[in-house]
């Protein structure tokens, strides 16, 4: 009869079934991080494509998906002939390689489908190289409006070559106000639209348009920036003020606040009761670099007008 040693024992342990469970062990773990390698891998492709996908999307899509924006507003010292008066507001051109004459004459199309009395254009009609890009604009002389278009310069206008801007836009039937205002009439009643240059630029002038404004009608201001808004506010003249320049922030992303320029951060997109002026800035249509639009469409913008109603 054999005897079984402490020491037999131990070599019987260390054998071939150990070693088995450590190769196991190696392998287990060896998928494991295979399989972590390869969850990785792929919510990198995801994340990639998504980014690839959103700056697509924001260089290409969303620049030229038109939003006709309509805004009712009541002023109170609009005469009742002018109800329902319907003013078309399109800012921030900014016609470069990429804001072509064709595609600003689709933009024109929009404006006229919307059956305008008055079209009104707040500035940023170039970026620069003025010369180069200023003939785009000859696509406006397509506006139909029966009061007519009338138009401030932007910083950017005022900044390349005002004068050349001024001109190319008269030529097509534009009136371009520079702390000027024009009349429009329904019979006796009178409706003023006043511009005042630009603001950045220290062109503008409100003592000069306040000397020469008519005391009767409702009056609307054009002022590229619209910032400028609290200053219109406070001469209690004007019931409506008009702006761009902010370009609604250009890219807008949830819980992040706009970066807009100067002279637009304090009312940068939409309409804003500032005492007893209505503010409103417009997204624009165009774009300043880097040309990106995201989750901030281009706008035409369409005011339909209402008089307030009458004391009883």
């Amino acid at each position: 009869m054999h005897k079984i040693t402490s020491c037999q024992i131990t070599v019987s342990r260390s054998s071939y079934p150990y070693a088995l469970l450590k190769q196991s062990v190696r392998q287990r773990r060896h998928l494991l991080l295979s399989f972590t390698m390869i969850r990785l891998l792929k919510f990198l492709v995801v994340i990639f494509v998504a980014i690839f996908c959103v700056i697509a999307y924001a260089r290409k899509v969303e620049p030229a998906w038109l939003d006709v924006v309509q805004v009712p507003v009541t002023l109170p010292h609009l005469a009742q002939e002018f109800e329902g008066y319907r003013i078309v507001q399109v800012t921030d051109i900014h016609a470069d390689q990429w804001m072509t004459r064709d595609r600003l004459a689709d933009v024109v199309k929009t404006i006229n489908q919307q059956n305008p009395d008055a079209v009104m254009l707040t500035g940023d009609f170039v970026t620069k190289a003025a010369e180069k890009y200023a003939p785009t604009l000859q696509a406006l002389a397509d506006l139909q409006a029966k009061d007519g278009s009338f138009a401030v310069l932007g910083n950017h206008d005022q900044w390349t070559k005002p004068q050349l801007l001024t001109e190319t836009l008269q030529s097509v039937g534009v009136d371009v106000l520079k702390n000027q205002f024009h009349t429009i009439y329904r019979g006796n009643s009178e409706l003023q639209i006043a511009g005042v240059g630009d603001v950045w630029a220290q062109q503008d002038d409100l003592p000069a348009v306040l000397q020469q404004l008519p005391i009767a009608g409702a009056a609307i201001m054009l002022a590229h920036e619209p910032d400028f808004a609290d200053e219109t506010a406070a001469t209690g003249r004007f019931d409506l003020q008009l702006s761009g320049h902010s370009h609604g922030g250009q890219v807008y992303l949830p819980f992040y606040k706009r970066v807009t320029p100067p002279l637009g951060r304090k009312y940068p997109i939409g309409q804003y009761q500032v005492g007893s002026l209505i503010q409103y800035t417009s997204r624009g249509v165009g774009m300043a670099r880097p040309r990106l639009r995201f989750n901030c469409r281009p706008e035409v913008t369409v005011l339909t007008l209402h008089a307030a109603p009458a004391a009883t």
